[in-house]
């Protein structure tokens, strides 16, 4: 009897210990937020702006990973957008500017997750070529504007449908409203990715009523402002005291190129900026004004994802879409290669996957995102994609990895001042081709010239390093099949034969 009952308790002990089994595991959910123009040192945490207040992406930086080598490969809205979403170089996917309409057959990355059971959602700017507003492939929810859209009283297509808002309302905040609409009406334990997509901080900046007239710091001017001799004092101040960490400032004016001698008095020049719409003053303190309320956003964001139970286990991606000079070598806006234009903001947030502040060194382009994404989601990197996922990295892993950043940018017919040009940045060196014009190339030594201000391309001891550089960049386009440039026929909105070029 006691044999039997010893038996049954055996039976009932096993029963109850193989009823015990594990939680299911918490869906990885992805949510990557894009700003516009964010350059890579105006966040609070960088200590580059006295007075610079970006609270929720210093959080981020804090609880997660910093990247502190993050550059894309065309410095452009439409080009820069389409890498991200593809993980293609612009020479590839063929978006080269801010009108080249999308080629068939273009896939992005958020296909690849909706086929993995993921709930996908679009908010916000997209900007790409001819597809204006227009719901695109691979998101389950659509939200876009046309064009580069406005601040206040936006109207967007959510799912096909035109909605107007009116009362001052503000686009970062409408944009977070609605993201916080999406997320609660999802499963949640089913994975989601959304991309929030804002306008902030494109020009013509305008912050929210509530952050109006709060920066009110002295600005901090760029040295290579004043490369010229010059009186700026009466419009800028006076002149900025030289950073002791870092090497004096050596202007090699003879071979810095004549394009960007002749912009500094143009749109994208600091003399006369947007043709003397601005002053540069109040240029400034927007762009910082604007950025609180894409800051405000994120803050948004991750207080759903802690409310929700679900920070522990979402993949949180900040990014800007290319940086933005304010003054560097006279020049405001992006598009060319220095530091200020090619290098971007990129913040990352994971606990179960990322240490709290890390410091990322690595080199990472805007092709890696997409690959990183799909790795996270247990989606293989499909064929087509140049990026690598850089996952291993942000786990702490050592991986064999990439040591230095191509760059491309094509000639544009509204823009024409700055050339065509292709790059590639080193940890210690800058080589820069300027193509189809008549001037001179570019060398930069980014240990002992962190400002890009002498330039070495005539040095006799920096010949065999330009001479090599030059040829990486010739190589890379050749293997990755952009030695032709992708010319498109756009629409003439003009309706004249005499204007870009289209007839």
């Amino acid at each position: 009897m006691k044999l039997k009952l010893l038996l049954f308790a055996f039976v009932l002990f096993l029963c109850g210990w193989k009823g015990k089994t594990p939680p299911p595991a918490k869906p990885k959910n992805i949510i990557f937020i894009l700003a516009d123009d964010h350059r890579y040192d105006f966040m609070g945490f960088m200590n580059k702006v006295p007075g610079l207040q970006t609270p929720n992406m210093d959080k981020i930086a804090r609880e997660g990973a910093h990247i502190q080598n993050a550059f894309v490969s065309t410095a452009l809205c439409s080009p820069s957008r389409a890498s991200i979403l593809t993980g293609q170089y612009a020479h590839t996917h063929t978006i080269v500017d801010n009108q080249a309409p999308l080629p068939k057959g273009l896939k992005f990355f958020p296909q690849y997750l909706q086929k993995a059971g993921y709930n996908t959602a679009f908010l916000g700017k997209w900007h790409m070529g001819n597809t204006d507003d227009a719901p695109q492939p691979g998101f389950n929810y659509w939200l876009s504007f046309k064009g580069q859209g406005v601040y206040y009283n936006p109207t967007f297509n959510i799912n096909g449908k035109q909605v107007a808002h009116k009362d001052s309302s503000y686009i970062s905040d409408l944009l977070t409203d609605y993201a916080e609409q999406w997320l609660n009406s999802l499963d949640k334990n089913k994975p989601f990715c959304m991309y929030l997509s804002h306008k902030g901080v494109h020009a013509e900046f305008q912050p929210a009523k509530r952050h109006k007239g709060s920066f009110k710091e002295a600005l901090v001017y760029p040295e290579s402002m004043y490369l010229t001799k010059t009186d700026t004092s009466k419009i800028f101040g006076a002149l900025p005291v030289h950073n002791a960490a870092q090497p004096p400032m050596n202007p090699n004016m003879k071979d810095m190129p004549q394009w960007v001698k002749n912009q500094r008095y143009s749109w994208h020049g600091v003399d006369y900026l947007y043709h003397g719409q601005i002053q540069f003053n109040d240029f400034y303190r927007q762009y910082a004004e604007t950025l609180r309320g894409v800051d405000d956003s994120i803050g948004r964001v991750l207080k759903w994802l802690e409310d929700n139970g679900q920070a522990e286990n979402t993949l949180v991606i900040y990014m800007g879409d290319n940086g933005f000079s304010f003054g560097e070598h006279g020049l405001i806006d992006k598009r060319h290669a220095y530091e200020e234009s090619m290098r971007v903001p990129l913040i990352m947030r994971c606990p179960s996957v990322i240490k709290p502040n890390s410091k990322i060194s690595e080199v990472i382009q805007n092709i890696d995102i997409a690959p990183t994404i799909l790795n996270y989601a247990g989606v293989a990197t499909p064929v087509q994609m140049q990026g690598k996922s850089f996952l291993p990295i942000l786990k702490g892993q050592k991986t064999d990895w990439k040591d230095k950043a191509f760059y491309e940018y094509y000639w544009e017919y509204d823009f024409p001042q700055t050339p065509t040009m292709f790059a590639v940045r080193t940890d210690r060196y800058k080589y820069i081709f300027n193509h189809g014009v008549w001037d001179a190339n570019e060398l930069y030594d980014l240990k002992n010239d962190p400002l890009e201000v002498n330039n070495l391309i005539r040095s006799p001891e920096h010949q065999a390093i330009a001479k090599d550089l030059r040829d990486q960049v010739w190589s890379w386009l050749e293997d990755t099949k952009g030695m032709q440039i992708p010319l498109k026929r756009i629409s003439n909105k003009r309706g004249d034969h005499r204007y870009r070029g289209t007839y």
